[in-house]
Formats: structure tokens, sequence, C-alpha cells
């Protein structure tokens, strides 16, 4: 793949790196950080991509590594402002989204994550498996669980 072709595939995906970093991520600039940290090893490590299929995958795999990164260098403690903008960005999404977004939310970050990929991104399950580097079963069975714990959440709420 030519750095012109990855350019152009970071242009088309750019919404689909936007909401898988924010699937793990919460700030928005976080997940600014973690996508230019993405298209920078991308093109330092193109020569590493074997097959141009899975450029893609490639990508969103980098993105989540990135991702976890930002996470395990965050600190565990966070200022009164952070606090505060968190509870307010919480309480907008209550008011802007659906049930779905906040069920879909709720989920724990290994379910959630395959559901955004699956549903959001039209990944396959192959691909989703290579991404997070778990079998196809592996895949199928937390869509399964996330759809399971959707079905519950959502009868709660519209009961």
């Amino acid at each position: 793949m030519t750095k012109e072709q990855l350019g152009n595939l970071i242009l088309d995906s750019e919404r689909q790196l936007y909401s898988t970093a924010k699937t793990i991520l919460f700030s928005d600039q976080d997940c600014a950080d973690a996508i230019q940290e993405t298209i920078v090893k991308a093109f330092s490590k193109i020569d590493t991509l074997k097959n141009d299929k899975y450029a893609r995958t490639w990508l969103i795999r980098i993105l989540i590594n990135e991702c976890y990164n930002l996470v395990r260098k965050s600190s565990k403690f966070i200022s009164f402002e952070d606090l505060e903008d968190r509870l307010e960005m919480e309480s907008e999404k209550s008011k802007d989204y659906s049930e779905l977004y906040a069920a879909v939310n709720s989920l724990k970050e290994e379910l959630r994550l395959p559901v955004i990929l699956y549903y959001i991104e039209d990944f396959s399950v192959r691909e989703i498996a290579q991404i997070l580097e778990i079998s196809e079963g592996a895949v199928q069975k937390r869509l399964a669980r996330a759809r399971g714990k959707l079905r519950q959440e959502l009868q709660e709420v519209l009961v």
C-alpha cells in the first residue's frame, strides 16, 4: 500500500476511527489524540502491512492499541474541573440520545466494542476477531451476550 492510498483510507475511515475511539475513551480530546497517534504510527509502520485487503482492520487495531495506551497513561485521579465536565457530558448524553445509546454505553467495554464495530461500523465477525485478537467464536459469544443484556435493559426501561 502506498502512502497516498493510506491517506485516502484514513480520510474514508474518519467516522469509524472516531466512533471506535469514543467507545474506549470519554473525551473528544483524548479521541483526537489517539487518532492522531494512530495516523502517525500507520504512516511510519506502513511496511508492516502484509495484505492491503486488511488495511482497515490493521488501522483500527492500531487505534485500539493507542486508546488503551492513553487509558494506561491517564491518572487514576481526576481534577474537579474534569469531574464537572464529565458529569455535564453525561447529563447531555442522557438528554440527547435514546435509551438504546444509553444501554449500549452501559455495557462493559468487552461487550460494547464488538457491538459498535459490528452494528455501527459494519465490520464482519472475522474482522472484529482480527481487530480484537480473539477467536470468531468469542466475538459471536460477546455479541450474543451484549444483545441479551441490551434486550433485558431496554425491556426494563420500556416497561
